[in-house]
């Protein structure tokens, strides 16, 4: 049996969730831009799902729209933002080098358009500070994208200290929130002006997520004033067209709810399995990556000493299901475009390894037997 321990690559979809799924795939299956019985059900369950998920953030409905996922709302952040700064002048942006690819490959697009963008390094902590951010802030800067949790390390980045911050300026703040979302809620009902949510990191199905447009008070109740980078239709607030994936939208709100309802315990159960871990593997000799005092509970990055991690994982394979990094880069195998920024040695920042999990997906997890196969890779100090 191997168990799962790559949660932040992806989750197994809730049996609860692919109920309501199901329901909406074959019984209250309407398209909801018809204007008939079956459309208006369907419409009806989308906009219900609208208001909850946006409430979770303290945002209200029309604030929220739908996407494919945390890459496609990233995308129409960013690349649907830039036409106001070009019309502006504003063609400053600030990010962090630890960025998700969905956020620094789209800020490389703008970068070879005529904007100038700042990447932060965060240090050793896997942190970028606020202060860091305010320092480079210029009267030309358009957008801070910072993501809410890094997906390679678990580090929890100051986003709703950096929102506050940024409420006086006319510069937006992007936030990538696909792997902190449900996970650390109360950051995200600062006035963080754009938020990117993913379902299937909370145990939704792959293929659907939102982008939050949040007003500004003190800009006249404004939105982002974003511009599509898709067309074709006129579903969601026209920024991106198609016919809405209902029952991915429902099942994106149940999963919502389901982690609202039990984060309490989730929260409890997956800090037991960390100290669990972390305990167990005392006998092997490794280094954690990151500020171990601003970490979710759930991920943990770890350089094992005189350890291949390529070797490392076909040794696991068969015990457990881990990853060198991000789902999106790991097979490159290349040295962690995260962890290199955090100035680790590239022989270092080749060896990180993820332990990422959902409590109820890893409780078979064998401990001793993982820690055992560890150290047997490990020459004797």
């Amino acid at each position: 049996m191997v168990t799962y321990l790559d949660a932040a690559a992806t989750t197994r979809v809730d049996q609860r969730v692919a109920d309501v799924v199901l329901h909406w795939m074959t019984s209250e299956f309407g398209n909801a831009g018809s204007r008939h019985g079956y459309g208006n059900q369907a419409k009806r369950g989308v906009e219900r799902a609208r208001e909850y998920l946006a409430s979770t953030v303290g945002a209200e409905p029309d604030e929220l729209i739908f996407t494919s996922g945390a890459t496609e709302s990233n995308n129409i952040a960013l690349l649907g933002l830039a036409p106001h700064g070009e019309r502006t002048g504003r063609r400053h942006i600030i990010t962090s080098a630890i960025e998700h690819k969905a956020v620094l490959e789209p800020l490389e697009h703008l970068a070879s358009h005529g904007f100038e963008v700042d990447f932060l390094k965060p240090g050793p902590s896997g942190r970028v500070t606020a202060e860091a951010v305010m320092e480079r802030l210029r009267p030309d800067t358009l957008l801070v994208s910072l993501m809410h949790v890094n997906n390679e390390t678990g580090v929890i980045q100051p986003v709703a200290e950096l929102a506050r911050e940024l409420q006086a300026t006319p510069t937006y703040l992007h936030v990538d929130a696909a792997q902190g979302y449900g996970k650390v809620p109360d950051d995200l009902t600062a006035p963080i002006d754009m938020i990117s949510i993913s379902g299937h990191k909370i145990g939704a199905p792959k293929g659907v997520g939102a982008l939050l447009t949040r007003r500004r008070e003190d800009m006249d109740d404004e939105r982002p004033p974003l511009e599509p980078i898709m067309f074709g239709g006129g579903q969601e607030r026209k920024l991106r067209p198609g016919t809405l994936p209902v029952p991915l939208i429902m099942g994106l709100a149940e999963a919502a709810r389901i982690v609202e309802a039990e984060h309490v315990q989730w929260q409890s159960a997956a800090q037991e399995l960390r100290s669990r871990l972390l305990t167990g593997l005392a006998q092997t000799r490794f280094h954690l990556n990151g500020d171990q005092d601003c970490v979710v509970p759930h991920i943990i990055n770890l350089s094992f000493e005189d350890v291949d991690a390529e070797a490392l994982l076909v040794t696991l394979k068969d015990s457990v299901a881990v990853a060198t990094g991000s789902a999106c880069t790991s097979a490159s195998y290349a040295p962690s475009h995260v962890l290199r920024a955090m100035g680790l040695p590239d022989e270092a920042a080749s060896n990180g390894l993820r332990f990422s999990w959902f409590p109820s997906q890893a409780a078979d997890l064998d401990v001793e037997a993982l820690a055992n196969g560890i150290a047997k890779l490990q020459p004797r100090a």
